[in-house]
């Protein structure tokens, strides 16, 4: 059964880039060029510090207060990080049990739309006032707003499954499992790896939202506070860290995919 498995690797070999084209050089250059807009603002229009700080005095906020920036960035990585686990194996679960079983499908359509209809920061007051001030209700949030595009995602994966695969696995005499874990699942990790993208994205927006309603640690605290502050530089500072946070767990997550998954599209393409 897993010979099946064969016409999904990639059937090219994968080309070397050059370094212009790799995602890590684009990213410096984009950010170079960033950064020296950024600056030219300042200057062309003379803005003060607590409008809009220099990237130099961002940098000195960002060395000078770099063991408080760390903790709080730790507290907020912790979040996003058991926020995505929790989403993602909650998200697995309901794709197969929407597979597997009509009525629960019938139920959980509405009630995932539905989720999604409600805004994040309408959820984050109540889920304080359920699970505290801790992390506890920054895990729920981040898993809450990642739960759509991983449910969504492994479930079209899981019903789009090449019919021919199918047909050929009743003729062997296939139990409904042996074609769940042999077929249907090795068929929709593509589509749960799109899926998986979208929420390392949208996973730090739950984590940050969660601490602006109500924490007394993590990044999203930390901007607040320098903001009621004046302290321009730090928020900016802060937002750096989250930023680069986000961008770091998309490219791990993305060059984990890759090699987990060989018979992704991408891993048979050569890159442009």
């Amino acid at each position: 059964m897993s010979n099946l498995l064969t016409q999904w690797q990639p059937t090219t070999p994968l080309k070397k880039r050059s370094v212009r084209n790799h995602p890590i050089a684009r990213l410096t250059i984009t950010l170079c060029i960033l950064t020296l807009g950024w600056q030219a603002v300042v200057t062309i229009f003379q803005l003060p510090s607590f409008i809009l700080p220099e990237p130099l005095g961002v940098l000195h906020k960002l060395i000078q207060r770099h063991d408080v920036l760390l903790r709080h960035a730790w507290i907020t990585t912790s979040e996003i990080i058991l926020g995505l686990l929790t989403g993602l194996g909650f998200g697995l679960m309901c794709a197969l049990l929407m597979l597997l079983f009509s009525p629960v499908r019938r139920w959980m359509l509405p009630l995932l739309i539905a989720s999604q209809a409600i805004p994040v920061f309408a959820i984050a007051p109540i889920l304080m006032l359920w699970l505290g001030y801790g992390m506890a209700s920054k895990v729920v949030m981040a898993a809450i707003i990642i739960f759509f595009p991983v449910t969504t995602c492994c479930y079209d994966g899981l019903r789009h499954t090449p019919q021919g695969y199918l047909d050929l696995a009743k003729t062997l005499n296939a139990t409904r499992w042996q074609i769940l874990r042999h077929i249907r699942l090795p068929a929709a990790l593509p589509a749960l790896a799109s899926g998986i993208r979208v929420a390392v994205v949208v996973a730090p927006i739950g984590a940050v939202v969660g601490e602006w309603v109500g924490a007394s640690e993590g990044l999203g605290y930390l901007m607040l506070q320098a903001n009621a502050r004046m302290m321009i530089d730090e928020m900016f500072a802060a937002l750096l860290i989250l930023a680069g946070l986000s961008v770091s767990l998309y490219f791990g997550t993305d060059f984990l995919l890759k090699r987990a998954i060989p018979w992704l599209p991408e891993n048979s393409q050569s890159p442009s």
